[in-house]
């Protein structure tokens, strides 16, 4: 018996609470938003996966190596250890004995904790049938819309750009889930300017998914109908789910996820509409899947001696404007493919192939950063993957190429080098003619294309209460980049310090200084000159616990941005959160007053904000204003629960706010978000 390792673990507990797992998350989102700029997060997959895992937490020892990775909460490291500990000493026999976890520390517990749960009992039989009768359905209905109207909205003349529907922004969902054995369920939504019925939108709704999927059905590990999302290697040739990158935590540098994942999100471009299979037997595995769908692509019509070409592909999903609508659904893709694997307890290896061909030739703007641009009516990717662990460290990586056989190579490494110490490094080698359709990996560059560069860092516990994360990426292009005429490169540095003094306080710090090129137009040269820019931030948020019903968050940051022979520009952001949450569990609210102030939009900054139910917003904050929101949330008895969330900017001296057909007049910007869940 393991009393001893029991009684051992139990000293420390009481500084161990089920709190909510957050701030690191949300530090990612945010670099997410930063990145990919003006561009919106709509994959609420990993949200939904979290708010099941709080109502069936995942059972931490039967759990499987792919289960664990879907926490998106555990480095492969620790994954290994808690593997290793259950093969060596056998099942946990309490929650407790966690900390014995080679390791594993108080504050990663902590992290875990409402997601997780170890049984003593042996797994219970389920039928097939059962799965279809005794699993949780739900109904979420979800309503938005802007107080203000929008110049888009009240334009009269139709031969002038105007939004076709309302400002408002709809989303109505079905699912079903019986553990995490099968789900299936239905989404329909429609964006702001989006037509609800009426001539340009028949079918109601703009957007419609419906989804499928089963796994472990003896032979079959995952089976996917309609709609899902494929996720492979490290993302050089495709990874559509959720990407964190290495901006909270410096050891976060591998892509983990299941290489099939039902997609039910609002988004209309990062999945694939079809069928996929995952076939296991011992330690193989083999995954087939094809897609068919249409994407929305700006297509420039020839005469009849020449063939129609798509000039761009959207992404954003919208369906507004008369150009928007005239794009829809016009080019036809059909992409298929397989991989096959080897797993086992310490090592992985596989291969995998993604073919596609296009209705249409693919021929983007003849400009100089797009030489090298995927073009043409078929393409195809090919890469391996590894990973395996050696004592204390974990290596990984992929290697790709494409249909002309440019290649592509991330490769990293994860070393405990001390119960108390982790380091890590990342080495990417990829071609400036390297393409692919889908690629996501963890690069400077929003796809994996045209860079190297090396990542080093390191994470720091250095008692139970002070963690300091440190990290160095230096980085090249060796080509042309949008924004950018000449190969170029930069730096980014990272200093990030958390410290828990009690179960009640914490306090995130950090501090980044990035170096990028970008172009900058002379008056006498026609020629852009490219020049370094640094920008600089600061940022510290504490949050405190008052008592058991009520917390309280603080958050001050400070950017820096610089260019040649311009005067710096600043911009500052203070947020004051205020948490309630009674005992009772039926009613919870929070509050926040935020200010901001920045000299422009290089400056601009942003900030997580809570919201309704598997919705996140990271608004983008520049000029100078305040901005306020409060959420609600009740539950009507134990089957209905609704939210509420108001929130409204108010800029100083502006008489405008927004570009185009969204600038509103006036200085308020205000919107109200309603979302209801039923349990049926």
């Amino acid at each position: 018996m393991r009393w001893h390792i029991i009684i051992a673990a139990l000293l420390p507990l009481q500084i161990l609470a089920q709190e909510p797992a957050g701030t690191s998350m949300e530090e990612q989102l945010e670099d997410i938003a930063e990145n990919n700029e003006d561009a919106e997060i709509t994959d609420d997959s990993w949200m939904q996966q979290m708010a099941f895992f709080k109502k069936h937490p995942l059972d931490l020892n039967q759990a499987s190596e792919a289960e664990l990775q879907t926490l998106q909460l555990l480095s492969p490291v620790q994954i290994g250890q808690l593997l290793e500990y259950r093969r060596v000493l056998g099942r946990l026999i309490s929650i407790y004995e966690l900390q014995a976890v080679p390791g594993w520390d108080v504050a990663l517990i902590r992290k875990i904790l409402p997601y997780v749960t170890v049984s003593n009992g042996a797994p219970l039989y389920n039928t097939l049938l059962s799965r279809f009768d005794k699993g949780d359905q739900g109904l979420l209905l979800r309503f938005s819309t802007l107080l203000q109207k929008p110049k888009g909205y009240t334009i009269k003349d139709s031969s002038k750009s105007h939004y076709a529907g309302s400002p408002a922004r709809a989303l109505i969902r079905y699912t079903y889930q019986y553990k995490n054995l099968l789900q299936y369920g239905l989404t329909a939504s429609k964006d702001a300017g989006e037509a609800f019925f009426g001539k340009h939108e028949k079918a109601g709704f703009d957007f419609y998914s419906i989804h499928f999927f089963a796994r472990n059905a003896g032979i079959i590990k995952s089976l996917a109908l309609g709609d899902y999302t494929l996720n492979l290697g490290q993302g050089l040739i495709c990874w559509q789910g959720l990407a964190v990158g290495t901006g909270a935590e410096a050891t976060n540098i591998k892509r983990q996820s299941a290489i099939l994942r039902p997609y039910n999100s609002a988004g209309g471009y990062f999945f694939n509409r079809g069928i996929a299979v995952t076939l296991g037997k011992s330690q193989w595995q083999a995954t087939g899947f094809i897609s068919r769908k249409q994407l929305d692509a700006n297509i420039d019509y020839k005469d009849e001696w020449q063939s129609d070409v798509a000039s761009s592909i959207h992404t954003s999903g919208y369906h507004r404007t008369t150009s928007e609508i005239a794009d829809r659904g016009t080019l036809s893709f059909l992409m298929y493919g397989g991989n096959i694997s080897y797993t086992s307890p310490r090592r992985h290896i596989g291969f995998s192939t993604m073919q596609y061909s296009f209705g249409k030739p693919v021929a983007k703007e003849a400009v100089p950063y797009n030489l090298y641009a995927l073009s043409g009516r078929r393409w195809s990717n090919y890469s391996i993957d590894y990973s395996f662990s050696f004592r204390n460290a974990h290596f990984f990586g992929e290697t790709a190429t494409d249909a002309n056989r440019h290649l592509a190579t991330i490769n990293g490494v994860i070393i405990g080098v001390d119960a108390k110490a982790d380091i890590s490094l990342l080495y990417r080698s990829i071609s400036p003619k390297y393409q692919s359709f889908y690629g996501n990996a963890n690069t400077v560059n929003t796809m994996p294309v045209n860079e190297n560069g090396l990542y080093i860092g390191a994470a720091l516990r250095l008692s139970s209460a002070l963690r300091i994360d440190l990290s160095a990426d230096i980085f090249h292009f060796p080509w042309l980049k949008y924004r950018v005429d000449a190969p170029s490169g930069g730096s980014s540095y990272v200093v990030q310090c958390s410290y828990k003094p009690s179960k009640l306080t914490e306090v995130h710090t950090r501090y980044r200084v990035q170096h990028k090129p970008v172009n900058q137009s002379t008056g006498s040269n026609p020629l852009n000159e490219v020049i370094p820019f640094s920008s600089q931030s600061w940022r510290t948020q504490v949050n405190r616990q008052l008592g058991k019903q009520f917390s309280i968050r603080q958050r001050f940051e400070i950017v820096w941005y610089a260019t040649e022979n311009k005067p710096s520009e600043k911009g500052f952001l203070t947020s004051f959160d205020l948490f309630f949450k009674p005992a009772s569990g039926r009613f919870t609210t929070n509050i926040r007053m935020q200010y901001f102030e920045s000299d422009s939009y290089n400056a601009r900054l942003y900030a997580y904000e809570n919201d309704v139910l598997y919705y996140y917003a990271i608004p983008t904050f520049y000029d100078k204003g305040i901005r306020y929101y409060l959420n609600l949330k009740y539950a009507l008895g134990r089957s209905v629960s609704v939210w509420l969330k108001w929130a409204e900017t108010l800029y100083t001296g502006k008489n405008t706010i927004g570009s185009g057909l969204d600038e509103i007049e006036g200085s308020r910007k205000s919107e109200i978000r309603l979302l209801a869940t039923i349990d049926l």
